[in-house]
């Protein structure tokens, strides 16, 4: 251990800091006017030189503490930790953090100063404010975190383009459920879509947004059937720095948070496994969430709105589906009709769709009446979206102004399909497959290559390539429900 000398063996220390004090004296400017603050004691830890700085610092007078010993002041409360004790301890520089009553955060540094024999004399403590440091600091936490919030938002967004033409409606059916959906849309209260596959329950879900209290806020659509399960949680929730290989090093917010004061759209959300299940349900009772490798909640305020063409009903009582669950999410039901029973809408929808395919394709292209009576005819098993799907193959066949009957060449082979379903179960999967590869037949027939036909079909090549593929193989070998 250093050896500790009094303050009295060690004139020539005592001295220079009566050279310090003197008043005029240019060391004590220095001293004085140095922006850190200097304490000093002798080997006994008694102090015996404070400036200015560290009585602004600290907030203690220096006829509080001048001539004091520091066991005393610490043993008092007067100072919390003395880093001139722990350097009188063990006879080498130390460094710690300290807070004062002035509420200032510092940086403290205590120094042994040595004789020529290694004996402690005095220990010399500069004292650095750091407190506009640890405000910089947690600012930039903060923005950092708006930031990563801003560029979350940003990335999702992008991906989801949401659509800003607003709902059509000619069918007394939809327009009573608008009105219904415009009712309920003032309101906060969670809302369960319901409806076969195609009906819309998105473009309803952005209705409701839309006329919402919340709708100068994020909207953020989730299709929780085309996430990973095992990236599911990380995706909602977020995850933390090293949560797992792979993850941000600097960890991410999910969409929950992203989506914060805002509203967020968790379609297929019977297709959540029921561990995600359980971390919804709190999300909807308590408003918060926690991330992924953290056990730090973190508090949001979120409207949700699901939708599902499963029976969560049948799910629930098959253990599948949580029952808490399913009645906070049941609050408000909204069940979307299937397009054959809202025959009114098939025109309109027809016509808006071909309308834009016209602005984006600069054409002039309209539907024939003929055309449109077969459309209003057929069944629909795939619904609206099946109905857009077809608008658009017929724009794509159709050489001239006018889209006749005869190029709903698609239409034709899925109404055959249909009415030979009658009295029979319809293969509805295979019907839809058979529709896409006609679609890719079309194209690549009428464009002659693969690159343009994906392009005017909204597909990158490759998908364009296997998928074609692999129903060329599928019906080449055999007949699906009556259509070769």
């Amino acid at each position: 251990m250093s050896k500790i000398y009094a303050s009295t063996d060690n004139e020539d220390y005592l001295r220079v800091l009566r050279h310090f004090r003197k008043p005029g004296s240019m060391l004590a400017a220095i001293l004085e006017n140095l922006s850190d603050g200097i304490f000093i004691t002798d080997a006994n830890a008694n102090v015996i030189l404070i400036n200015h700085a560290y009585e602004v610092i600290s907030g203690l007078r220096k006829d509080e503490v001048l001539g004091k010993n520091m066991r005393d002041l610490e043993d008092q409360g007067v100072i919390s930790r003395s880093a001139t004790l722990i350097v009188l301890a063990g006879g080498k520089p130390v460094t710690i953090a300290q807070e004062f009553k002035t509420g200032r955060r510092t940086v403290v540094t205590s120094t042994p100063v040595l004789d020529g024999a290694g004996g402690i004399v005095m220990v010399v403590t500069n004292v650095r404010d750091v407190s506009e440091l640890h405000y910089l600091k947690q600012e930039l936490k903060k923005r950092s975190r708006l930031t990563q919030r801003y560029q979350s938002g940003i990335e999702y967004i992008e991906r989801q383009a949401m659509d800003d033409a607003d709902l059509i409606a000619r069918d007394s059916t939809t327009i009573a459920l608008l009105g219904l959906a415009d009712r309920i849309a003032r309101l906060d209260t969670a809302v369960l879509l319901l409806g076969e596959t195609g009906v819309g329950k998105e473009r309803f879900a952005t209705y409701i947004f839309r006329r919402s209290r919340r709708s100068g806020e994020r909207f953020i659509k989730v299709n929780c059937a085309a996430i990973a399960e095992g990236l599911i949680e990380s995706e909602l929730f977020g995850y933390v720095r090293g949560s797992f290989t792979g993850a941000n090093p600097e960890g991410k917010m999910g969409l929950f948070e992203v989506a914060d004061n805002g509203t967020i759209f968790l379609d297929e959300v019977g297709e959540l496994p029921l561990n995600i299940q359980v971390k919804l349900l709190r999300a909807l009772q308590e408003q918060e969430i926690t991330r992924v490798g953290s056990d730090v909640s973190v508090r949001i305020n979120v409207r949700i709105l699901a939708a599902t063409n499963r029976n969560l009903e049948e799910m629930v009582a098959a253990g599948t589906f949580r029952e808490d669950l399913y009645y906070r999410l049941n609050v408000f039901p909204l069940v979307i009709p299937p397009l054959r029973e809202r025959r009114d809408d098939i025109a309109a929808i027809a016509r808006n769709t071909l309308e834009r395919l016209n602005r984006k394709y600069s054409q002039r292209k309209t539907l024939a009446p003929a055309a449109l009576e077969r459309l209003r005819d057929y069944p629909w098993p795939g619904n609206v979206r099946e109905l857009k799907n077809i608008v658009e193959r017929a724009f794509i066949m159709s050489d001239g102004p006018i889209v006749a009957a005869d190029d709903l060449a698609l239409f034709a082979a899925g109404l055959k399909a249909a009415r030979l379903g009658e009295g029979q179960d319809v293969d509805l999967k295979t019907l839809l497959e058979r529709t896409e590869y006609e679609y890719l037949t079309v194209a690549y027939d009428k464009y002659h290559s693969v690159r343009e036909a994906a392009r005017h079909l909204g597909m990158d090549p490759a998908t364009f390539v296997r998928r074609r593929k692999k129903f060329r193989e599928k019906f080449s070998s055999h007949k699906c429900n009556g259509v070769s």
